[in-house]
């Protein structure tokens, strides 16, 4: 690929305290054809960020006073939406890895060749080229389905808002599927917000929070003096829903009596209510959300299989927000940003911060990020939030990759076991798109994959 064609070309800000090293990189791009400029140290490179319209920064990871790892954390902040590759030498790898999981688009082991340098940066320019449609896509989804909680601006995220636009506009029944609080309620409302029903009532129920004796009448309504404490006669949710959208949240959480009627309803779009003979006919829109993977509680003979595939025309997976660390910057400030309006507060994130969030590996998914930035914003004691504010509930973060962490081989490994296997998940097991998404062959992926004892589908062809 080359630099970006038309009459502003790419602009790079080559970053090292060696000029010699800087100099001869800088004349390697120029000669590519980008617009480049020089810093000779993170402390100058942060002063020129504001305003050097740059679209990628490449960094030396070792320097004095602000390293490379300090650019990056401040350059997302001085330069929204500005790439970042990092050049370290043997023995600092492990740095390059944790500014990986830190945002980085990638990093380049010195000495490199030329041709080596050139291709991670066209990747670097070409995600920053996604990131911007992302974003333009992003702003027209919230514009379109009003519902601004869902952030991000991730590779798994946009894949999965791609996926809810297409599907909105239709009416088949959907699965949505997440572990708990990764806002799989926000996604149901999304869809409701951006179909056809959108006039009509979104209703949700949690079948976790309702005995099963009393979900059947919370959802089918019932009769007055159908059972103890019917003293009147009571509508159901899907009548409420009528026309509109019904969330049945926690699905696997029902017993198979009840799912027998339930998936009746869904088959003849009628319900019955408790203590009725007459059916009532119903035109909702079903949408089934649980943390748990239906296909195991088919098989366990704990849900039924006719309503899993009932369920499951359109299914949708919320990802885990260990998945998509990079939007984590973004959730953080959204939540912050939230308290203050709602208390009159000018609370802010310090650099520090954001990387002690996105070293933690957040179990409780979105949920925790927020109630996490909740608590701090609560309980500081200056406006300036750091590392000390988030105790995170004593759960431990993760392990960065330090040189204390355990030997460098295992830090690579764990680094490149995180990186397939969530780019085999994005790409559905494909390894042809997963390999394009890491930039390697899939035949290197296929024996990456069957090195540390990865599922492989088998040898791919060799092209």
């Amino acid at each position: 690929m080359n630099p970006e064609a038309g009459p502003r070309r790419t602009r790079i800000l080559v970053v090292d305290d060696q000029k010699n090293v800087r100099a001869t990189t800088a004349l390697i791009l120029a000669h590519r054809g980008y617009e480049v400029a020089e810093a000779g140290g993170g402390d100058e490179a942060l002063s020129l960020l504001p305003a050097g319209g740059f679209d990628l920064v490449l960094t030396d990871l070792r320097m004095e006073p602000v390293d490379g790892l300090g650019v990056l954390k401040r350059a997302a902040e001085l330069a929204p939406g500005i790439q970042v590759v990092l050049m370290t030498a043997y023995g600092t790898i492990d740095g390059a890895v944790e500014a990986m999981r830190l945002g980085a688009a990638d990093y380049v082991q010195k000495p490199f060749k030329p041709e080596e340098l050139l291709v991670r940066l066209e990747r670097a320019i070409e995600r920053r080229r996604l990131i911007r449609e992302v974003g333009a896509w992003a702003g027209e989804f919230h514009e379109r389905f009003g519902v601004h909680a869902i952030i991000g601006h991730s590779p798994a995220m946009r894949d999965l808002l791609v996926k809810v636009g297409r599907v909105a506009a239709g009416d088949a029944t959907i699965l949505v599927t997440g572990e708990s609080g990764t806002g799989k309620e926000l996604v149901a409302r999304a869809i409701h917000a951006g179909s056809p029903r959108a006039a009509r009532p979104f209703v949700a129920v949690n079948c976790a929070a309702i005995t099963e004796t009393l979900l059947e009448s919370e959802l089918f309504g019932h009769a007055k003096g159908s059972f103890t404490g019917a003293v009147k006669a009571r509508v159901g949710l899907f009548e409420e829903a009528d026309g509109g959208s019904l969330l049945i949240d926690e699905i696997a959480e029902t017993s198979p009596g009840f799912q027998a009627k339930l998936l009746r309803a869904l088959q003849e779009s009628e319900i019955r209510r408790v203590g009725e003979s007459e059916n009532v006919q119903v035109d909702v829109r079903v949408i089934a959300a649980t943390n748990r993977d239906l296909r195991r509680e088919v098989a366990a003979k704990r849900f039924r299989e006719d309503l899993f595939y009932r369920l499951n025309v359109v299914p949708l997976r919320v990802p885990p927000l260990r998945e998509r660390t990079e939007d984590i910057p973004l959730l953080a400030r959204h939540f912050l940003d939230r308290y203050n309006a709602r208390t009159g507060s000018s609370r802010v994130l310090t650099d520090a911060a954001i990387g002690r969030l996105m070293t933690h590996s957040f179990p409780g998914n979105v949920r925790e990020l927020e109630n996490a930035v909740e608590q701090a914003a609560a309980l500081a004691e200056t406006d300036r939030l750091g590392p000390a504010d988030f105790p995170l509930d004593g759960v431990e973060p993760r392990e960065p990759a330090t040189e204390e962490s355990g030997p460098l081989a295992l830090v690579v490994e764990t680094a490149e076991r995180r990186a397939i296997e969530t780019a085999l998940r994005r790409h559905h097991a494909d390894l042809l798109a997963a390999g394009r998404d890491l930039g390697i062959h899939p035949t290197t992926l296929w024996r990456k994959m069957k090195k540390l004892g990865l599922s492989t589908p088998g040898s791919p062809d060799r092209g």
